[in-house]
């Protein structure tokens, strides 16, 4: 059930109840009250009845409003509503013990009537029934204030509860953040440094121009992912960084580059004008599974040839990387098996489907599917 519709129902469920306290009290005034009373108990039937309208909001008032026709005999249902709500809604005790005590003896003492003795034998047994009838709403309206205060405590308590477990699991986060943050600077980042370096070194002292090219590729790529490293440990390091956008980010227009530098033999095609079709979300991850593509084609198909095709089929964006058969031995570079499985992660989050695996022609091919969507700021 919804919380509208339960709202509905919460609300035609007081109204029934309104309704059908207010019938009882004046279905109590009419067989108490005859036509032979006068009009003295009809005015204080009525304005019990009025009390018991306003009570909600103003519980002392509405209380005291249903007191004449206590008095009266014309209106006693309606004091033990109206002392109820009182009870429930009265943060001081005096108050209820109070109103309780006045219900009592307005209960045993009766409007005089010339002829009849104030206090008698049933007076006295009025006196003990009315103890009873006012002790019972103003026990009941407390304990109901009671559970719903003790509720009220326990949600709060709840949320205290969560907010708590939620601030120690940011902590942990932030530490392991941190951690993270000074393994990717004190190893990661000083192993790829020392890359570069040797790199730049073999690309002055090269033999052939073959080994200084080679060399050269290596130190751009070691330069670009030192940088990238480098905003990694900052965006680790900076609070909430989880709902802050890593900048710069790479994207279509950053696809050549991605290609002329990987080394191998690639061939791009490219429909012009996609970046107005994807957001920036959906450009990352085309960049991150060509680049992921590129890698897996160095690492396990070495001197396969490599067509990446990022076209527009139908609706979607096709994004495919294809590379054919090795001609040469695969390399054997460490694995950590999990980036297929994340670049199905990437495509699931911008609405996206990716498959792979070998190519009928021979070779292996990824396959990114997006579906187009407008630019987002």
């Amino acid at each position: 059930m919804t919380a509208p519709t339960t709202r509905r129902w919460g609300t035609a469920w007081s109204v029934l109840a309104e309704a059908g306290l207010l019938g009882a009290a004046a279905l109590d005034s009419l067989l108490e009250t005859t036509s032979s009373d006068g009009v003295w108990p009809w005015l204080t039937a009525g304005l019990a009845l009025a009390g018991l309208l306003v009570r909600r909001h103003r519980p002392g008032l509405g209380f005291l409003a249903t007191l004449p026709g206590l008095i009266t005999s014309s209106g006693l249902i309606a004091t033990l509503i109206a002392l109820y709500s009182l009870s429930r809604q009265s943060d001081s005790k005096r108050v209820v013990g109070a109103a309780a005590t006045v219900t009592v003896i307005g209960f045993a003492v009766k409007f005089p009537v010339p002829g009849e003795p104030f206090f008698d034998r049933e007076t006295l047994i009025e006196l003990v029934y009315g103890i009873l009838q006012g002790a019972a709403p103003a026990a009941l309206g407390q304990l109901v204030r009671a559970r719903e205060t003790l509720r009220r405590q326990l949600r709060e308590l709840d949320d205290s509860h969560r907010a708590e477990q939620e601030l120690r699991e940011a902590q942990v986060l932030e530490r392991e953040r941190n951690r993270l943050a000074r393994e990717m600077h004190d190893v990661v980042s000083h192993q790829v440094s020392l890359i570069a370096v040797q790199a730049g070194a073999l690309q002055i002292g090269g033999p052939d121009d073959t080994t200084r090219q080679a060399a050269r590729t290596i130190r751009e790529l070691g330069v670009s992912t030192l940088d990238e490293l480098r905003h990694m440990v900052a965006v680790l390091r900076t609070p909430n960084s989880d709902r802050q956008p890593l900048q710069p980010q790479p994207g279509l227009a950053q696809l050549r580059a991605l290609v002329e530098s990987s080394g191998i033999g690639v061939t791009l095609e490219q429909d012009p004008d996609l970046d107005h079709a994807l957001d920036r979300h959906a450009q990352r991850a085309v960049y991150r599974t060509v680049q992921e593509g590129l890698t897996n084609a160095r690492k396990h198909a070495p001197g396969a040839p490599v067509r990446v095709r990022v076209v527009r089929d139908g609706p979607d964006i096709e994004v495919t990387v294809h590379n054919g058969r090795a001609t040469g031995r695969p390399l054997g570079l460490p694995s950590s098996q999990q980036g297929l499985v994340g670049l199905r992660e990437r495509a699931d989050l911008v609405g996206g489907t990716l498959t792979s695996g070998p190519a009928d022609e021979g070779g292996f091919r990824l396959v990114l599917r997006l579906p187009a969507t407008a630019r987002r700021s």
